[in-house]
């Protein structure tokens, strides 16, 4: 019986688990991810912002592992392709004949000095009520003591995250503000980013009009200011190109999310990487070893249209893992790798429960109609992810309000 080990249980390496575990064929497959639960990643700045409880974004992996499935609760520490072996840090091996590297994705500083000490980072459930109960505590401090930093929040990146946890953070003002005992005007949201082309995956104009909306609702830009450093509640970033001079911004709460990076067990496992994601095969394997695919948030694939490789979503993770699963079923049939494409079917961002803009398809889609569209999205993953069970206790269904 051929052994099948997929790493992680994220979007790309849960679909690949439906999808193999379907077939029913002469094999075993083992599944490793360091948590109990799956956690719907594209929702973690709900988590953070306090909208959504944790239980509304994961659900137990027991839940759809099923037949010849076993599943290791463990972190992977190395992987080594010529002995088909995978280390994990509780002392283990696995031996493999093929392999799914699903590992997901770690915050980026940029090599930005005090990132680590000094921000929140948001990358998973743990780190996401982290950020919430952090700011909690400033609310209540504020109740108490007065400092007007406590009511400031500061985001650091105005990318798809930023924006989205912004939203979410709109959508709380009212509550916060409550904790404080302040009026919800009195609390300040900031967004200090590199660039002043902001959400370039939209067109400018749905770009503008995302960023437009939520400056109506109080939230202030600092764009085209690069962060030099975080140091204890202060944000320092560059206020003038030309002279380099530049300028501080304090808050209680500093939330970092301009950037993520693939698992640093790419890097310790000898593959050939850049912050974390592998160059694949056009059949998404390893350039190296055709039965080790490698999938998700440390996979870059090459968008033939314009040369690069396409952006890290949940979107494309899916098609990944289920591209990925086909080939093995394949491959232990005694057929070939198909090569794996790519069209997206759009991208919806969320500000807050109920706005949202974005694309689907070629259309524009704005506000309140847009944010249906999102929890469809949403929903549409879910199934994917964990069957008809998981998006029925867990599914989206506020479509209206």
């Amino acid at each position: 019986m051929k052994e099948i080990v997929i790493l992680g249980a994220g979007y790309a390496g849960l679909k690949a688990l439906r999808h193999l575990q379907a077939d029913k064929g002469d094999f075993h497959i083992t599944l490793v991810d360091r948590n109990e639960y799956h956690y719907e990643a594209t929702d973690l700045h709900e988590v953070a912002a306090g909208t959504q409880p944790k239980g509304k974004i994961t659900f137990p992996i027991a839940d759809v592992v099923k037949g010849s499935t076993t599943f290791e609760r463990a972190e992977v520490k190395e992987i080594d392709r010529k002995q088909q072996k995978v280390m994990l840090k509780n002392g283990k091996t696995l031996a493999y004949d093929y392999l799914i590297i699903a590992l997901g994705f770690r915050s980026e500083s940029f090599g930005i000095k005090g990132v680590a000490e000094n921000a929140l980072e948001m990358v998973d459930v743990k780190t996401a009520e982290n950020v919430y109960q952090h700011i909690v505590e400033q609310m209540k401090d504020y109740a108490i003591t007065k400092n007007k930093d406590d009511l400031r929040i500061v985001v650091c990146g105005a990318g798809f995250t930023g924006i989205e946890l912004l939203g979410a953070l709109e959508d709380s003002r009212k509550k916060l503000a409550a904790m404080a005992g302040v009026e919800p005007e009195k609390l300040q949201f900031y967004c200090v980013e590199a660039v002043t082309r902001l959400l370039p995956m939209f067109d400018e104009k749905l770009a503008d009009y995302g960023i437009s909306m939520l400056k109506s609702w109080g939230i202030k830009f600092l764009t085209g200011k690069p962060i030099k450093e975080i140091k204890p509640d202060t944000v320092i970033y560059q206020d003038d190109k030309e002279t380099g001079a530049t300028k501080e911004l304090t808050a209680k709460t500093i939330i970092w999310t301009t950037g993520v990076s693939g698992s640093n067990v790419m890097e310790a496992s000898g593959f050939s990487q850049r912050r974390g994601r592998v160059m694949v095969s056009p059949g998404l394997t390893d350039t190296e070893f055709s039965n080790v695919y490698i999938v998700g948030d440390v996979s870059a694939v090459m968008n033939a249209e314009n040369n690069r490789p396409y952006p890290t979503t949940a979107q494309i993770a899916l098609s990944m893992g289920e591209h990925a699963a086909k080939n093995i079923l394949s491959q232990l049939k005694g057929g070939s790798i198909t090569p794996f494409t790519f069209k997206s079917l759009g991208s919806v961002a969320s500000i807050g429960n109920t706005h949202a803009f974005g694309l689907v398809g070629k259309s524009m889609v704005k506000g309140y109609p847009a944010s249906f569209v999102k929890k469809m999205i949403m929903d549409k993953s879910l199934l994917e992810t964990g069957g008809v069970k998981e998006l029925l206790s867990k599914g989206r269904f506020d479509l209206y309000h």
